[in-house]
């Protein structure tokens, strides 16, 4: 389990090595197959891109403001943001977890946080509407998976 750490390490000094492009594809490659739901591009990207980017809550947030949404689906897209609001105190508590050395329990509160955007998906698929949310469930769906992915890589 000392590989998590070194997991958590890596993301904080990504950008301080120019060495990291190669060791991101290479753990993002075995990664993908070890789990054939991990895309390998996504892997690559979630790393290299702007942490300041936008998160799935703040683009439902949006969608509620702007009234952009299917008639009878406001509730659902509540419960969107209820989910990722428990998809994040799930990875607080994960990252929590591997600090005190607890990786059990960081994979226990990764797999939770997994399940969120699946349900906030469900809820659409119940009422028969398209969601407008899709792809940021995919999205946060992988942005999950690989952290719990490299977890169980060794």
């Amino acid at each position: 389990m000392k590989f998590f750490v070194s997991v958590v390490m890596f993301f904080l000094l990504l950008n301080c090595f120019t060495a990291a492009q190669t060791l991101i594809r290479d753990s993002c490659k075995t990664a993908a197959a070890k789990d054939p739901n991990l895309k390998y591009d996504l892997c690559v990207q979630s790393f290299e891109q702007d942490p300041q980017s936008k998160s799935a809550t703040r683009i439902v947030e949006t969608i509620l403001k702007s009234k952009k949404y299917a008639p009878g689906t406001e509730s659902t897209i509540r419960t969107c943001v209820k989910l990722y609001d428990d998809a994040n105190d799930s990875l607080k508590e994960a990252l929590t977890n591997v600090k005190s050395g607890d990786y059990r329990s960081a994979n226990v509160h990764l797999s939770a946080a997994l399940d969120e955007p699946g349900t906030c998906e469900d809820g659409f698929k119940e009422k028969h509407v398209k969601s407008p949310v899709t792809n940021e469930n995919n999205v946060l769906f992988q942005k999950i998976l690989i952290p719990l992915a490299f977890t169980n890589m060794f």
